[in-house]
């Protein structure tokens, strides 16, 4: 695994760094509608606080309409700050309550990996389209459960994949869909951040925590939608950590492994709690297609031997992107564009990595 990548060192980036440039964050600048989806957070820590409560008053087709705490506190901070309605204020013993409120379309989950599975079922169960974060879950048998009780119960389900709604994303995924430079021969991609908490879910087993869950889907991801095909296998992978006294119970903060994809192309990544780089390399017949960052709130960019890739845009344009797309999807009745099978296949490998690097061995996927 000494090898990792086929560049000598590895790149470094600010994840939420750089001046603002002309965004796309425009699309959002006319007054919001409040008569589009209303939605209800479920959870209501950073990433709600931070950038999806935020990105919802700049979203068109849906709106903050609800919450979901276990923080009286919370609650009221929130009811004064975004004008919730108090019977539009739920805690996780109500939530159920939400099948009998019109005001709520769909129910955005945002909790630990470890309460995604009962969440979704227990949203499901309320008629009421849901959302939820990524990583869907900490098993493939927990998101195929997801799936099914969104199905059954006849309501759509989306996993929070900003970048596959982002603009640049799509850039380098049309160049591979199109060939435009040729058939890809292999890959790079990387994601990590220094955390240097200690009692975050992050370092808990028990909640899903574990680099691979978290930061290690966006590579999964880049080699993915990069390659723009299916790996049939892990060919080898290594899960470590530094800091013991952090990362316990065989949790990891360092994972790399090498994927196999068909006609023998082989993508390597790397996810990490203890360095900071986020980048994603596709080397294709005719040329490499460089992204750096990939899978930044602050905006993705690159370059081909076809031009640059970079539609600039705003922190939290993506989240606010993402959730009109999908509310729009939801209201003419399409499909989602990134379903519940989209985060299963993730976990598929996530098992599958976790599989070799204990084992030593090669794993089918």
């Amino acid at each position: 695994m000494s090898n990792f990548s086929r560049r000598d060192t590895l790149k470094t980036l600010s994840l939420v760094a750089g001046t603002s440039l002309i965004s796309p964050s425009c699309l959002f600048s006319e007054a919001k509608n409040i008569n589009g989806l209303g939605v209800a957070l479920v959870g209501l820590g950073y990433y709600s606080t931070d950038l999806l409560a935020p990105a919802l008053q700049q979203t068109k087709h849906c709106h903050l309409a609800g919450i979901v705490t276990g923080s009286p506190e919370k609650a009221k901070t929130w009811q004064e700050k975004y004008g919730v309605l108090e019977a539009n204020s739920y805690d996780y013993d109500t939530l159920d309550q939400i099948k009998d409120n019109p005001d709520i379309d769909v129910i955005y989950i945002v909790l630990p990996p470890s309460m995604h599975m009962e969440y979704v079922v227990r949203a499901a169960a309320t008629g009421k389209h849901v959302w939820c974060e990524k990583p869907m879950a900490v098993t493939a048998e927990e998101c195929q459960t997801m799936i099914d009780a969104c199905k059954n119960a006849g309501v759509s389900l989306s996993i929070g994949y900003r970048c596959q709604h982002e603009p640049n994303t799509l850039a380098f995924q049309k160049i591979i869909e199109e060939k435009s430079l040729g058939a890809v021969k292999g890959i790079d991609c990387a994601a990590g951040y220094r955390d240097n908490r200690t009692d975050h879910w992050k370092q808990k087993k028990e909640m899903g925590g574990g680099v691979i869950y978290d930061m290690g889907v966006y590579p999964i991801q880049g080699l993915r939608l990069g390659s723009g095909m299916e790996p049939i296998a892990v060919q080898s992978a290594k899960a470590w950590t530094d800091r013991p006294e952090i990362y316990k119970n065989g949790l990891a903060d360092n994972v790399e492994a090498v994927l196999e994809f068909p006609g023998g192309v082989i993508g390597t990544m790397k996810t990490s709690f203890a360095e900071q780089f986020n980048f994603l390399d596709i080397e294709c017949e005719k040329g490499t297609i460089e992204m750096e960052p990939f899978s930044s709130y602050a905006g993705n960019k690159g370059k081909s031997p076809l031009g640059e890739i970079n539609f600039p845009y705003d922190v939290p344009w993506q989240q606010a992107n993402q959730m009109d797309m999908d509310s729009k999807a939801i209201m003419e009745g399409q499909p989602m564009a990134v379903p519940g099978e989209e985060g299963l296949r993730d976990i598929r490998i996530v098992e599958a990595i976790l599989e070799s690097a204990e084992t030593g061995k090669r794993v089918m996927i």
